[in-house]
């Protein structure tokens, strides 16, 4: 616990109060109160498959790329028995396609050799498998095992920073920041609405700040007024 304070000490201020903080989760519940991830899969295993596959692409791509894979190898014994090659052709329309496919063999085999083909609930045993890292644990611990995890992906780092309620200069800064500010009350489904607003309002080029309900609490200074701008 000293430890986590003395982390949480360090990290610089946000910019919005608690009440602020409050009303901006607030607003994304009412708009989705339960999100879920938009990657499909069938357990736990097929999750940590799809997320370690998303990164540098898109759900969309990634939900095409895995429809007929998981129909048959949703364990990491029939994964394994499919092989690399295989795996390859399934998810070759993917960005990094080769390196994911020799990833997703690797860590299928690491599961059944020293965890008996459960995925482990801890994020440092998750992190050890090839091909997973801190962002996917976190998203694997919330949505498999429902833990509060918040997983910093580009939409939550944009959205943390721009709003100024938690800002970072990195990722792991943004997420210490994020489990400090968060509400207990909306830390389960924090990452989630955080991902969703960065996604389909609060986007890159042109955010739709004209759309949003929080652009009053919001800090970000280049605030669009119409489509058009």
């Amino acid at each position: 616990m000293a430890e986590k304070e003395k982390l949480y000490k360090n990290l610089p201020r946000p910019k919005l109060n608690r009440a602020q903080i409050s009303e901006i989760y607030k607003h994304l519940q009412s708009l989705d109160p339960a999100p879920r991830t938009e990657l499909d899969y069938h357990n736990p295993y097929t999750l940590v498959v799809a997320v370690a596959l998303s990164a540098q692409s898109t759900d969309v791509g990634v939900n095409k790329a895995t429809k007929a894979l998981f129909k048959i190898a949703d364990t990491p014994e029939r994964m394994v028995a499919l092989g690399e090659d295989v795996v390859r052709d399934h998810i070759k329309t993917i960005g990094l396609y080769r390196n994911k496919a020799a990833n997703v063999i690797k860590l299928s085999r690491m599961l059944i050799d020293e965890y008996d083909s459960i995925v482990p609930e801890d994020r440092d045993e998750l992190i050890k498998l090839p091909g997973v890292g801190r962002k996917t644990a976190n998203v694997v611990m919330n949505e498999a095992f429902g833990h509060p995890t918040m997983a910093v992906d580009t939409h939550i780092f944009r959205v943390a920073n721009r709003t100024g309620m938690a800002p970072g200069k990195d990722p792991y800064i943004v997420e210490l920041n994020l489990l400090r500010v968060t509400p207990e009350e909306y830390a389960l489904h924090a990452h989630h609405w955080l991902i969703l607003h960065g996604r389909y309002t609060c986007i890159a080029r042109k955010p739709k700040c004209y759309n949003c309900a929080i652009r009053n609490i919001c800090k970000f200074t280049k605030k669009t007024q119409r489509p058009e701008d």
